[in-house]
């Protein structure tokens, strides 16, 4: 195997190393770009074998660079997310457990450790931390809707002032991050977090998408009816369901402007009205033929499952359109100004999402659709074109990761893992690697309903805990049963495994500091803002 500090240099420095009496050159510092979306599943890329829609921007990542099958959120969730990907540690340990925490900026995050180490930094986009970024030299981020941000004319809090911009958010934080690479200073390397709202709910595609999909009709997940039989509470008593969960307004966007207009305090309404009004022209053109189809009144059951399934899809899929777009187009100027090759650019989403598996939509749940998260990686300078890994991942490892790649030592206090040393040997596992990925979300009761729930994911099984107000086990054998439906928890062919995995778990949660799993000395939940402001 090469020596993979010799990757990073350039070839006159291989020339100059050749040569008995002179000395090697520098590796320079790789510039880091990291782009995120927000709820991105894999199932919506075609660079993931998706037959939803295509994605050539997001394949070009995966194809000139590597593709990981097996990286895993630590906790499902948008804001708990971010803050593990910050610090490299999990939200027990960082304190964002669940949306209503507020990020504690003053804790040490890899941007920081970055500027300290002489490189210039940028948040752009959604940050959702409720929380003034730090250890940044330039920050804009969405300061609408609590940091949820709006698709339209969307406001920005930008180095300390509210500002908004007319436009779309998606094509709008791309031009905010092309003008932070157009006027940064030439002689540091940079590192850009570049983060997209899309294709957060409610899934409102740019003006030049609107209606693309109207006559398309997508494929349905083998499991769209999942009536939850042998599994417990917790995939029962969810309350994130497209048959009952998806509004007829905010969702399913089923109001004409005359409607919005004889009540604008609906929420779709103050959406609607930030577009302009030749966007509203179309829109009201493009959802006239949803609105009219479902006031006949002659879907029930299954066909209106269906049917919700199908203008979910339609919104979700040609919202992740102009996502694709613009990672195209941030692509192409760093090719115009020769910084391409020199950048380590990474694609990734806080979770994965539900599109329909189980009948739901969202995320949460440990189970595969949401806790697997998309990861491809290019930098043709340390990987090799096409390769592909399954070693487990998580996204506590990024920060070490970027460390890594920088030169920059990774503090002992993180507890996520290097990914470097896959990335450099063509995404092989190596033999010490980490043998489960660790889960743990807290957000219950709230939105959607979810139970507290925490698990270990192995190469070829999961095990998961519900806890809280319900105390039951699942386990499953994820290659018989890809698709999570039969829980073999508890069933005497699996007990020798059952007992590996509860031993595996014990000693996860050992390694990870993780010591009160089930909260019993301290409830860290501290209540869903948005159902507080309800009583």
């Amino acid at each position: 195997m090469k020596n993979p500090s010799t990757l990073f240099l350039p070839l006159a420095a291989l020339s100059l190393a050749s040569c008995g009496g002179q000395k090697k050159e520098e590796a320079k510092q790789p510039n880091i770009i990291f782009m995120m979306t927000d709820d991105h599943t894999t199932q919506a890329m075609s660079c993931y074998g998706g037959n939803l829609i295509q994605t050539p921007n997001m394949d070009r990542i995966a194809n000139e660079g590597i593709r990981f099958d097996n990286c895993y959120a630590v906790n499902a969730l948008s804001g708990p997310s971010r803050a593990c990907i910050l610090t490299g540690k999990f939200s027990h340990e960082n304190g964002f457990t669940d949306n209503a925490s507020t990020f504690n900026g003053d804790q040490q995050t890899f941007p920081k450790l970055l500027q300290q180490a002489g490189y210039q930094t940028a948040m752009i986009g959604k940050w959702h931390l409720i929380s003034e970024p730090q250890g940044f030299d330039h920050w804009s981020i969405l300061s609408g809707q609590h940091e949820q941000g709006d698709y339209y004319d969307p406001d920005f809090w930008e180095d300390g002032k509210h500002i908004v911009e007319k436009g779309y958010a998606t094509d709008i934080i791309t031009d905010k991050a092309i003008k932070f690479l157009e006027g940064r200073d030439k002689s540091k390397p940079f590192c850009m977090m570049y983060h997209q709202k899309a294709p957060h709910r409610n899934w409102m595609p740019a003006p030049r998408y609107l209606g693309i999909f109207n006559n398309t009709t997508f494929p349905e997940p083998a499991n769209l009816f999942d009536d939850y039989e042998g599994r417990g509470r917790a995939a029962r008593e969810q309350d994130m369901s497209i048959e009952h969960t998806l509004t007829d307004d905010w969702d399913l966007k089923l109001l004409t402007r005359e409607e919005m207009l004889k009540d604008t305090t609906n929420r779709l309404y103050s959406v609607y009205k930030r577009m302009p009004a030749e966007v509203q022209d179309k829109w009201d053109s493009v959802y006239a033929q949803r609105i009219a189809e479902y006031r006949k009144g002659d879907l029930k059951g299954k066909e209106l499952i269906s049917w919700k399934y199908q203008q979910y899809m339609r919104d979700y899929l040609a919202t992740t359109l102009a996502v694709d777009e613009n990672i195209g187009r941030l692509m192409n100027y760093l090719e115009k100004i020769g910084e391409l090759d020199n950048t380590i650019i990474v694609y990734t989403s806080d979770q994965g999402f539900f599109l329909g598996e189980h009948g739901w939509f969202d995320k949460r749940f440990m189970y595969e659709e949401c806790q697997r998260m998309p990861l491809i990686i290019r930098y043709p300078k340390a990987i090799k074109t096409g390769s592909v890994s399954n070693a487990i991942s998580m996204n506590v490892d990024f920060a070490p990761t970027f460390l890594d790649f920088a030169g920059v030592e990774i503090p002992s206090d993180i507890q996520g893992a290097s990914l470097k040393p896959i990335l450099v040997n063509e995404g092989k596992t190596p033999a010490d690697w980490r043998k489960a990925a660790y889960y743990h979300y807290y957000e219950y009761p709230a939105e959607h309903s979810v139970k507290r729930h925490y698990g270990i994911r192995t190469q070829d099984f999961k095990l998961i805990h519900f806890y809280n107000d319900i105390d039951e086990w699942e386990m499953y054998d994820m290659k018989a049963d890809p698709r999570e439906m039969n829980n073999v928890f508890g069933k005497p062919e699996y007990a020798e495994k059952q007992k590996e995995l509860m031993q595996l778990l014990e000693e996860t949660q050992k390694q990870y500091k993780d010591t009160d799993p089930d909260e019993k000395e301290k409830v860290l939940f501290k209540g869903d803002r948005r159902l507080m402001k309800n009583r």
